[in-house]
């Protein structure tokens, strides 16, 4: 086994950690479940696929990932959410690196699947996060949503060969759900960061995000299941920069 550790943020994840799990299992004897504040199986799922579990209250994004990655056994942190499973290009690509030049940054293409069609256009089509680091170079922000990874100005950046394969949207009101948290988070960053919600920008940036993503980046080629996401991210766009609004407007009063 390769001296890398394996780290999830789950919470009610029951529907798909196993899967994660499982396609861990040839990497690493060291793989993490943070959980906070599941009610459902995703505990006992993750003690019976072999991972150790730990509790820890949410706090965000970044700095959970952080508190986390620190109990792990190793440096070397792959970092997947509960709905990213890994594929044996991904695997074989790790254990080919020279993990002792500690000052890499690797990112990894996601496959994003709608239920279980694979993504190849829109804004699904073309992703590639950052996932795997040395701990002792790099950490999470703060940012409320979508966090970034800051490491040392000495590190490069590389790609991974392999894939994630990220099954986020199994079923349309879990994933209204889920993108309503986000855009509501989304807005508070905005508001820190102070981004205005202009009536023009309520009204024009959800229509642009649905022609950017459904014929700039051509999600048409994708079928309905284009069609559907980038209603989706119109739909995202739109509820964002109406909270925004609205924490502007309490802002003002407070």
């Amino acid at each position: 086994m390769l001296p890398v550790s394996v780290v999830i943020i789950a919470k009610n994840e029951a529907h798909v950690l196993a899967q994660t799990l499982q396609s861990v299992k040839a990497l690493t004897d060291d793989v993490i479940v943070c959980d906070t504040g599941s009610n459902d199986a995703t505990i006992p799922i993750a003690k019976k696929n072999g991972a150790v579990v730990i509790e820890e209250k949410w706090v965000g994004y970044g700095p959970t990932k952080n508190l986390a990655n620190e109990q792990a056994v190793y440096d070397w942190i792959l970092q997947l959410d509960a709905d990213e499973a890994i594929d044996e290009e991904l695997i074989r690509s790790i254990e080919e690196l020279d993990l002792e030049n500690e000052q890499q940054i690797f990112t990894v293409r996601r496959k994003n699947f709608f239920k279980q069609k694979h993504i190849r256009f829109g804004e699904w089509g073309k992703d590639e996060p950052i996932r795997f680091f040395h701990r002792q170079h790099a950490v999470w922000n703060a940012d409320p949503v979508h966090e970034k990874l800051i490491f040392e100005k000495d590190c490069t950046v590389k790609k991974l060969k392999g894939s994630i394969l990220h099954k986020t949207l199994q079923s349309t009101e879990q994933y209204e759900e889920k993108l309503k948290n986000y855009a509501l988070r989304s807005a508070e960053k905005y508001l820190k960061q102070g981004k205005k919600a202009s009536l023009l920008k309520r009204v024009l940036s959800p229509l642009f995000s649905f022609i950017n993503n459904y014929f700039f980046r051509l999600g048409f080629l994708d079928g309905k299941e284009g069609f559907i996401l980038a209603t989706y991210g119109a739909r995202y766009t739109r509820i964002k920069y109406q909270a925004l609004h609205r924490l502007q407007k309490e802002q003002k009063k407070g």
